[in-house]
């Protein structure tokens, strides 16, 4: 099974992909997690030139390709070869991260987005997306309590973040595998309803 966690800056994902991988250990599962961009060592690259390198001018069509040329590396290296071994992979952030960013965030094509996505991951989705959401207000005011530098996507303004989150929710109204979790609810009860649907999705393929 392959999970992965969408959503806004400060939305409150790594908290709950934490929660869904201690619940599926505790049931017995092999669990595989990781992040993009990143995940591999040329992943880890990319990451730092995408996120770490703030002064960087990166055209929006390049950023797209480093972001799919880590994507590539860890679909190859480590989702595929962990799906064919029967593990569970949750993975912070995919392919649904380019349109929503470099798409509907940066104004690229959504076709020439999904194209390159397509081409990176050799087809491959996510059997279960979950969307914590949050309002614009509520990331940045939890990023002004980190002790930390705003990296290269979160120092962008607030109509580039309006347009990214705007860009989740088109997507969670299309698409029946992303699962919107309202994220200004309390922890215990978004990480309740992301345990809820993960056990949804295994218990219709273990029907199967």
């Amino acid at each position: 099974m392959f999970i992965s966690f969408e959503g806004i800056e400060g939305s409150g994902k790594s908290t709950v992909m934490a929660a869904v991988e201690r619940a599926l250990r505790a049931e017995g599962q092999e669990v595989v997690v990781t992040r993009e961009p990143g995940g591999t060592p040329v992943g880890d690259a990319a990451r730092e030139i995408l996120l770490h390198k703030r002064d960087l001018a990166i055209d929006p069509l390049a950023e797209l390709m480093l972001m799919n040329a880590s994507r590539a590396q860890l679909v190859a290296g480590v989702i595929r070869p962990a799906l064919q071994r029967g593990a569970v992979v949750l993975c912070d952030r995919y392919a649904d991260s380019s349109l929503a960013y470099q798409g509907y965030g940066r104004g690229l094509p959504l076709d020439i987005v999904r194209s390159v996505c397509d081409a990176a991951t050799g087809g491959l989705s996510p059997d279960l997306t979950l969307l914590i959401d949050v309002s614009y207000e509520t990331s940045r005011g939890r990023l002004s309590q980190r002790n930390t530098e705003h990296d290269r996507m979160e120092q962008e303004g607030e109509a580039f973040h309006r347009r990214v989150r705007d860009g989740y929710l088109e997507m969670a109204r299309t698409h029946e595998r992303v699962v919107r979790l309202d994220g200004e609810r309390a922890p215990d009860e978004v990480t309740d309803a992301a345990l809820a649907a993960v056990s949804a999705v295994l218990n219709d393929r273990s029907e199967v």
